[in-house]
């Protein structure tokens, strides 16, 4: 990871003056600008950048950095928690502080065999954690994960949920939290966590991240047994939606630059999901866009070992979406539409 991030700057400076699609840096969850400073103090037990970073993003209402930040703050502090051990005992009462802390103990009981129990038990806290962050929606969308975890009622959840959007009407996260509930709540319900993405990026601006919704809601169709077959042939009346998900997600992606980190889930989600449509010559496109970037999600559900996945379909997505050669003999070339398996098959 740290070799990662002090990469990381090289990396975007050689992005700038060549193509963003050269395989000579490839990086792992890379952390922008930003957050990397954090990371990189946090690996030497230091708090304090984190805490200006997190607390710029409270004090300037950046409710999708503050969310990102906040995980991956929360992610690292899994295997090395003494910088946060260290802020805590410095300002126990830094909202801050309490955000990570709180992500960090949900991640860690998600693993448990446990994990309904001890969710149940941590869930008061991380509630009452959040009705005192006063605007911010960010310390709800933990609350929600924390509840879906434990197994919360519909009742206990919409509580919940109505506090977030409350807060902020169209944060991602809380809304991905939410579709996750509902998808987790009714196996099988594809039509209705389509519809409820669909809505919310309907209602959202153009360029928010919530737009992207819908393409979250297509991978829950396309990774849920229920779809089943051939995915180039979803139930009835579904394809025409999974698509248009796809599309409104390849707009979303164009407001933002060529290898860009902070775009790289977004385009990560979407090559996935492309090529699980079969849109090799559009999933090409994106591969290109996210240049160096390569996130855990969505490829770690298949893998442990998410970069090798990747690099793996990159070059199958490269070589399906290549035109082919004129076949031997006559006049008309071969279609290069390749056939319809998919990636996740190997």
């Amino acid at each position: 990871m740290l070799r990662a991030f002090l990469r990381t700057a090289a990396a975007r400076a050689r992005a700038r003056n060549t193509r963003p699609d050269q395989d000579d840096d490839v990086l792992l969850d890379a952390p922008d600008d930003r957050l990397a400073p954090a990371l990189l103090a946090a690996a030497r037990g230091e708090h304090t950048p984190a805490a200006g970073l997190l607390a710029g993003t409270r004090e300037r209402a950046e409710w999708e950095h503050r969310d990102r930040y906040t995980t991956r703050l929360a992610a690292f502090s899994r295997s090395r928690s003494e910088w946060l051990d260290a802020w805590r005992i410095t300002d126990p009462q830094d909202p801050d502080a309490l955000l990570v802390a709180a992500r960090l103990a949900v991640a860690r009981h998600w693993d448990s065999p446990d994990r309904s129990l001890l969710l149940r038990q941590l869930v008061p806290a991380v509630v009452s954690a959040a009705e005192a962050a006063g605007p911010d929606p960010v310390p709800w969308r933990t609350a929600l994960d924390a509840a879906r975890g434990a197994g919360a009622g519909h009742a206990e959840f919409e509580r919940l949920w109505a506090q977030a959007v409350r807060r902020s009407p169209h944060h991602y996260g809380c809304h991905v939290a939410a579709l996750e509930y509902l998808a987790a709540a009714s196996p099988g319900a594809h039509r209705e966590c389509l519809d409820f993405a669909e809505t919310a990026a309907q209602d959202a601006p153009e360029d928010a991240l919530v737009s992207a919704l819908p393409l979250r809601a297509a991978f829950t169709c396309l990774t849920t047994a229920d779809v089943g077959g051939d995915v180039a042939v979803p139930p009835q009346g579904l394809r025409a939606r999974l698509d248009a998900a796809a599309d409104r997600a390849i707009a979303l992606s164009a407001t933002h630059p060529a290898a860009d980190p902070w775009a790289a889930e977004l385009r990560n989600l979407l090559v996935y999901v492309l090529l699980r449509l079969d849109r090799h010559a559009d999933a090409a496109e994106q591969l290109r866009l996210t240049g160096p970037y390569v996130t855990s999600f969505p490829w770690a559900r298949e893998t442990d070992d998410p970069l090798g996945r990747f690099l793996q379909v990159r070059a199958e997505a490269r070589t399906a979406a290549a035109p082919a050669p004129p076949a031997t003999g006559s006049g008309h070339p071969r279609s290069g539409r390749a056939g319809h398996g998919r990636p996740g098959d190997h």
